[in-house]
């Protein structure tokens, strides 16, 4: 078998030769013709034979070649080589398993499928220890491998390991790298390479990263491949290279027309034909020896840098530079994938104008033989691997920075047109993008209006629906008032329950602006004093939570009303104490933040309606609320009982300070000088303009904000800061008073009052209250769009200011329940407490003004409680007493609250007509029985008290104290109340969390000591729980500062009593 592969290869060798030989001549012979001009040379039989012997001898050595490489060859032992004798298998010829030794390129548009099995085949390829690694092997290349994981045992001697196949597949294998595209040239192989084995086929072709595996197949330790003896090379492959190399010379004289290179510049087809090879080349391809068994990690390491370099001037290269062609003749075995490499880099210089590349050809190599070049996808024309392609120059960052220069890319080849279609392109973007961006608007603009609509259309029916609602409440109400009114006389006699709610209906920005609204509702505790009459059940509905102290405080409290009538203090308490509730809703809880007024917390409280129905179930009953709102109807309508108070509409109208002077002007009542329901600056100038000019004995003008209460939306403006008032004044008494109602006679005093009055308010006019409008501007903001009054204050420096509270019965009857002069606070409008009988007005006087008030109201269907403020001052002129009516508050009061319980406390009774607390007579504990005949005949003497009262005695320090704390604090400092005498201090606690607030009842037999003793406690309090570095804030100085002042009017008035009588 050696003697027929050595006479095969010189058989190849010959053919080969002879095959060369005849394809230059019939080049020369082409080369000899085209010289030849004007001659004509029969060639033509001589080109047609020599090209059918060519063809036939072409065809047999290729036949040769084919037979030759499919054989069997035996490996020898290792251990024993030289007693071991070689056995050939037997040489089968199959010309049908011979795989198609042209390459095949790749579709462009190859499936994914197909690439991710391509990828995942890779990388079986470039793992060794996978088990799969070795069928790829052999399904893809036909190599059999050895198993690397299994331990074969030891080979007795005289074996043989016989492998079967070719050693060599076909001659189409190629490196690791370029095997991943089936465009790669296939580099022929000579005999040399197919006596080296596997091995030898790893090492073959260009060093690059990709051709070594982790671990070689085979190791040097378990098998050494020695050199046959019979080592004679074959060059049977020098025809083939020769072919393979005129094929990448036609190649790149293809690329070279493509890319446009002129006709100097083209590659001749000569230009890509290399000598035969010789033995000298074939020896520094093909290692021997020692060199072939090196390991294989040492070719991963990259290759020297700066080898093979090229140069690329102007986008192309020079086919015939000395470098282009060192670096062809060196990768002359994959010079098909290269080239295509260069093309692209070409493309890409040109196409930026890049003057001058330095191109690294073993960097090229590697990055071809990799596959990182995105064929597929790329091609020579794409981009995607501009990063790697740039890798490969030497100058790369010069380049880089050029590539990346904004608008390179228009200044290279095909710069206008590119530009022309970037243009085009980023104008079809723009307007696409306008059109999509307008249908988005209007995309979202007709779901903005249908959503805007839809909640429209909700609303709608959610006003529709709350407007059936309170109207179906209001005809309820109204339909209770009537069977009320009709039914009243009999339910003031008969056994009833009062369900109290002490709500405060303010506005929403009214109760925001209030600090501690909760307890401020909470102030009306007295109203539990209504159970004084026996047939009365007392239900109180408390805004805030209150503790079991507390609950304990007002039962012990309520429960002595049958020690008062006893006069005995050690009983227990009565059954007066189970006669009353106190429910708390459970919405305070879920809405603790949101000051929401008491007649709204019950409103959404199911389980506080749920106890009130029952607790009223089967007895005659009705609602008492507070300040009207809304909502009092609704909680009415849940109970089903009729409500005591009028309807919110009619209270909004009445109840502001133009409606008061409304109700006081049909009603015939005194009021003070002024105009109502002012609403524009125009008309708030010319009327006070007016006022001044009408009253100029007035010198104190107030402004009242409708729809406010107390002091709170009050300001004034002293008008003795009128320039022209003197001048005024001296026109007065010129004219006379008769005369001065003239209008010609105010004519000139009025015009300089119009000029003046801008300027005056402007400068001089304030707000009483400076937490809700702290200055003249805010506050008429406020006024022009509430509207308001402007009112004349008493002209005197000594005013009193009373309150008389009201009762219009349903039935149509009204009853003074109350009256009190007040007692005032810092400022001259804000009340702090009252004294109750009042002593500033006649009593006749008083009732017949309160009388026309109640009947003015009833007519109007206001019914219910109200309190009717009053100020009375001596005319200067003629020093009588004028009583006028400045506001008309509906609702339950504070004074009316803690007037209930100084009546339960004394036992005794309030009469207005006279203005006189009556309480019975104190009684001895062991009269004298001759003296009991005698009291038994005679009517028992009555006594006279006075009381002061105080329903938001404020100081921070006392919730520094419990309620347990202060009341032995009391007891220590001589502060309670004698029931026999029934005189002293009482106290109503308001919450149980923050206690910074409280109301005080002072009773004694005279004024003058009632105003002592609440004096005395509120000092001996204010010294108990504060320290010289703590006073704390409070309003108890204001109010002892204003104690002592009526204390000393009521002296002097006191004195001048005593003269007039000692005059008499």
């Amino acid at each position: 078998m050696a003697d027929i592969l050595q006479n095969g290869d010189k058989l190849g060798r010959i053919l080969v030769q002879v095959q060369y030989d005849l394809r230059q001549l019939r080049q020369r012979l082409d080369q000899s013709v085209a010289r030849r001009s004007g001659e004509t040379l029969d060639v033509h039989a001589l080109h047609a034979a020599i090209c059918r012997t060519e063809n036939a001898i072409k065809s047999h050595a290729e036949e040769y070649l084919k037979t030759v490489n499919n054989q069997v060859l035996t490996l020898p032992i290792i251990e024993d080589l030289e007693k071991k004798t070689l056995k050939i298998a037997k040489w089968r010829p199959s010309l049908e398993t011979v795989p198609h030794l042209h390459p095949q390129k790749n579709p462009i548009g190859s499936s994914p499928g197909e690439k991710h099995k391509s990828a995942f085949t890779m990388r079986l390829l470039n793992n060794p220890s996978h088990p799969k690694n070795r069928d790829v092997m052999h399904q893809n290349y036909g190599i059999q491998l050895p198993h690397l994981h299994k331990k074969t045992g030891t080979t007795t001697p005289g074996t043989q390991k016989v492998v079967t196949g070719p050693t060599v597949g076909s001659f189409a294998v190629v490196p690791v790298g370029p095997r991943n595209h089936d465009f790669y040239p296939v580099p022929p192989l000579c005999e040399a390479d197919m006596r080296t084995g596997i091995l030898g086929l790893l090492e073959y072709g260009p060093p690059a990263p990709d051709l070594c595996f982790v671990q070689s197949l085979v190791k040097p330790k378990a098998a050494h491949l020695h050199q046959r003896e019979d080592s004679s090379l074959s060059k049977i492959d020098v025809c083939v290279k020769g072919e393979r190399r005129q094929k990448e010379a036609s190649h790149t004289k293809h690329v070279m027309q493509v890319q446009g290179t002129s006709g100097p510049e083209r590659l001749p087809t000569c230009a890509a034909v290399t000598p035969p090879p010789t033995a000298a080349s074939e020896r520094r391809l093909t290692p021997q020896g020692p060199a072939r068994l090196a390991p294989l990690m040492s070719q991963c390491a990259p290759a020297s840098i700066s080898q093979h370099c090229f140069t690329i001037t102007e986008g192309r290269v020079d086919p015939h530079a000395a470098d282009f062609r060192t670096f062809k003749d060196h990768h002359c075995l994959c010079w098909e994938a290269l080239l295509g490499a260069v093309g692209q880099l070409q493309r890409l210089l040109l196409d930026f104008a890049v003057p001058h590349a330095r191109v690294c050809g073993e960097r090229l190599a590697v990055l071809v033989q990799s596959g990182e070049l995105d064929w597929g996808v790329g091609g020579v024309s794409g981009y995607g691997g501009v990063e790697r392609l740039l890798s490969v120059l030497e100058n790369r960052d010069e380049v880089l920075e050029l590539v990346r220069r904004p608008g390179q890319r228009y200044r290279g080849e095909g710069g206008w047109r590119a530009a022309a279609v970037r243009i085009q392109a980023c104008w079809r973007r723009y307007r696409t993008r306008a059109a999509y961006l307008r249908q988005q608007r209007r995309k979202w603009a007709a779901g903005t209006i249908a959503i805007s609509w839809l909640l429209h259309a909700q609303l709608g029916r959610v006003k529709k629906s709350l407007q059936a609602t309170r109207l179906r409440h209001l005809e309820n109400y109204r339909s209770r008032a009537e069977a009320l009114a009709a039914s009243w006389k009999l339910l003031t006699t008969s056994r009833r329950t009062i369900i109290h709610v002490p709500s405060l209906g303010y506005t929403q920005q009214q109760r925001h602006s209030l600090r501690e609204f909760g307890i401020l509702q909470n102030t009306q505790m007295g109203r539990l004093c209504d159970i004084r009459d026996e047939n009365v059940e007392v239900i109180y509905v408390c805004p805030v939570q209150l503790g079991e102290d507390l609950l304990h405080y007002y039962t012990q409290l309520l429960g002595l009303q049958g020690a008062v009538h006893t006069e005995e203090s050690t009983d227990p308490p009565a059954s007066p104490a189970r006669r009353f509730t106190i429910l708390t809703p459970e919405a305070h809880q879920h809405f603790p933040s949101h000051h929401m007024c008491a007649s709204t917390l019950l409103k959404y409280s199911p389980c506080a309606l749920r106890r009130i129905r029952a607790l009223t179930l089967g007895k005659r009953a009705y609602l008492v609320g507070g300040v009207p709102h809304v909502d009092d109807l609704a909680v009415a309508d849940e109970l089903g009982v009729p409500l005591l108070g009028p309807e919110p509409a009619v209270a909004q109208l009445y109840g502001t300070k133009s409606g008061a002077r409304r109700i006081f002007s049909s009603a015939g009542v005194a009021v003070p000088p002024g105009r109502g329901d002012v609403y524009t600056l125009q008309q708030l100038q010319e009327c006070l303009a007016q006022l001044m000019t009408d009253h100029l004995e007035v010198q104190r003008w107030l402004f009242k904000l409708d729809g406010e209460f107390a002091s709170r939306g009050a300001a004034y403006c002293d008008v003795c800061h009128v320039s022209a008032r003197p001048w005024a004044l001296q026109q007065y008494r010129r004219h006379g008073p008769q005369r001065w109602t003239l209008a010609w006679a105010q004519e000139a005093v009025l015009i300089k009052f119009l000029e003046a009055v801008p300027a005056l308010l402007e400068s001089h006019a304030k707000p009483f209250d400076t937490s809700c409008y702290p200055t003249w501007a805010c506050f008429l903001e406020h006024f022009l769009r509430k509207g308001g009054v402007i009112e004349a204050y008493p002209p005197s420096d000594s005013v009193t200011s009373l309150t008389v509270d009201l009762l219009v019965e349903p039935g149509g009857e009204v009853r003074t329940l109350s009256c009190g002069d007040q007692l005032l606070g810092p400022g001259s409008l804000q009340v702090a407490g009252c004294s109750i009988p009042q002593t500033s007005v006649c009593p006749d006087a008083l009732h017949s003004i309160c009388m026309r008030v109640g009947r003015a109201c009833q007519q109007r269907q206001i019914l219910g409680h109200l309190s009717v403020d009053l100020v009375t001052f001596l005319q200067p002129e003629t020093l009588e007493q004028q009583v006028w009516a400045v506001d008309l508050d509906l609702g339950y009061s504070n004074q009316l609250a803690l007037t209930q319980l100084t009546l339960l406390m004394t036992g005794g009774t309030l009469d207005c007509r006279t203005s006189r607390l009556e309480v019975p007579p104190v009684r001895d504990n062991k009269p004298a029985a001759r003296h009991r005949a005698s009291k038994a005949n005679t009517p028992a003497p009555v006594t006279c008290r006075f009381a002061v009262m105080s329903s938001r005695l404020i100081h921070t320090n006392l919730s520094m104290v419990h309620y347990s704390v202060f009341f032995q604090m009391c007891e220590a400092q001589g502060i309670g109340f004698d029931i026999k005498a029934r005189q002293g201090s009482l106290f109503t606690l308001q919450d149980s969390a923050e206690r910074s607030s409280l109301g005080m009842v002072t009773i004694s037999p005279d004024l003058q000591g009632a105003l002592l003793t609440f004096a005395r406690n509120l000092s001996v309090i204010h010294q108990e729980i504060s320290s010289p570095n703590m006073q704390g804030e409070t309003n108890f100085k204001d109010l002892m500062k204003n104690i002592e002042e009526v204390l000393g009017m009521t002296i002097q008035n006191v004195r001048k009593v005593h003269m007039q009588k000692n005059a008499e």
